[in-house]
C-alpha cells in the first residue's frame, strides 16, 4: 500500500483531534509511516487491511504522545488553546461527514469548544472517542490501540462523551451564534462598550493563545466588564487590523489580518444569546491552516 493522500488527509483529520494541533498530527502520521515502510514485504503483504493497520497505530502514537502532553503543556508560556481549522478543512476525510453521528457532528469535532473539553480527557478517553464518536471504528478495533477489553473502551467513550454533554460543548443553535457573532464583531469594531457588554454572559470568559511568541494575556480574563475592557482594549492596540468571517466547527469566527498576515483568530461560544466563551488564537504556529487557505 502506498502512501495515498486520501490515506494520509485522513490520518491527519484523526490525530489532529486527538491532539489539537496540525504540527502534532502531522508529525504522528509521519511515524505512523515510517513504522509502516519498516516492515518487511512480506509483513505488509500479510495485513489484511492496511487502512486498519494504519488507524491503529496512528493512534497508538497519539496515545504516546498524549501521555506527554500535560507535561508539555504545562511548560507553555500562557494559555494552551488547540489549533483552529476551518470548519471544512478535512472535508472528503470520511465518506457521509455531513451526517450526525451518536453525540457529535463530524464538523463540530474540530470546534473550540469540544477540542478544550478533550484536553481534560485521559489519553485512553480521547483516543476512544475520537476513534469511536468521530470516526465510527469498533469497539473491539480501539481496544487493541489502547490495550483495554472492548468492554472497558466503551466505557472510555461514555465517560468521554459525558464530559462532552456536561460541559455543553456541541454546539447550539447555529443561527442564534452567528447573530451574536456578528453583533459582538459591530461592538467590538465601533468600540461600543454597552453593546458589548450586553452580549457577554455573566460567567463569561477570555482565553488568549499567544505561545510565548506574541503578546497575549497569560491568565483568562473573565467577567463581564472585564471582559468587554480587554476586547476592547485589543482593538484600540491593532487599529489597522481587518475582521474576515470565517466558519469554523464552532459556527462563524473571525479571522484578523493586517496586510498581508493572519494575526488571530477569533471564536465564540453562545448559549442563550450570550458569549459565554472568547476564545483568541494569536500564535503563529497554530495559524497556519488560515494563512494556506487564505481566506474566503
Amino acid at each position: 500500500m502506498g502512501e495515498v493522500p486520501e490515506e494520509r488527509r485522513r490520518l491527519v483529520s484523526s490525530a489532529y483531534r486527538m491532539l489539537g494541533t496540525i504540527a502534532e498530527a502531522e508529525d504522528a502520521v509521519q511515524e505512523t509511516y515510517v513504522r509502516w515502510y519498516r516492515l518487511s514485504d512480506a509483513e505488509r503483504a500479510a495485513i489484511g487491511n492496511p487502512q486498519g493497520w494504519l488507524t491503529r497505530v496512528a493512534g497508538r502514537v497519539c496515545l504516546d504522545v498524549l501521555g506527554s502532553a500535560r507535561q508539555r503543556r504545562e511548560r507553555y508560556v500562557g494559555e494552551w488553546l488547540p489549533e483552529p481549522v476551518p470548519a471544512q478543512f478535512f472535508s472528503g476525510s470520511r465518506d457521509g461527514a455531513e451526517d450526525p453521528l451518536d453525540r457529535i457532528t463530524f464538523e463540530e469535532s474540530v470546534s473550540t469548544a469540544v477540542l478544550v473539553v478533550m484536553e481534560a480527557m485521559t489519553p485512553a478517553e480521547r483516543v476512544a472517542f475520537v476513534l469511536h464518536d468521530v470516526f465510527g471504528l469498533p469497539f473491539p478495533e480501539i481496544a487493541l490501540v489502547v490495550g483495554r477489553t472492548p468492554a472497558a473502551v466503551r466505557q472510555l467513550a461514555s465517560s468521554a462523551r459525558r464530559r462532552v454533554r456536561e460541559h455543553d460543548a456541541v454546539g447550539g443553535d447555529r443561527r442564534e451564534h452567528d447573530a451574536v457573532a456578528r453583533a459582538f464583531a459591530r461592538a467590538a469594531g465601533t468600540g461600543d462598550l454597552a453593546a458589548l457588554a450586553a452580549l457577554l454572559d455573566p460567567s463569561v470568559t477570555v482565553r488568549s493563545d499567544g505561545g510565548g511568541v506574541v503578546s497575549a494575556a497569560r491568565r483568562p480574563v473573565r467577567g463581564v466588564d472585564d471582559a468587554a475592557r480587554f476586547l476592547l482594549g485589543i482593538a484600540r492596540k491593532n487599529p489597522g487590523t481587518v475582521a474576515v468571517e470565517e466558519v469554523t466547527g464552532d459556527g462563524l469566527a473571525y479571522r484578523f489580518e493586517q496586510g498581508p498576515d493572519v494575526r488571530a483568530l477569533l471564536n465564540l461560544r453562545v448559549r442563550a444569546g450570550l458569549v459565554t466563551d472568547v476564545w483568541i488564537q494569536l500564535n503563529p504556529a497554530k495559524l497556519g491552516t488560515w494563512r494556506a487557505t487564505g481566506a474566503g
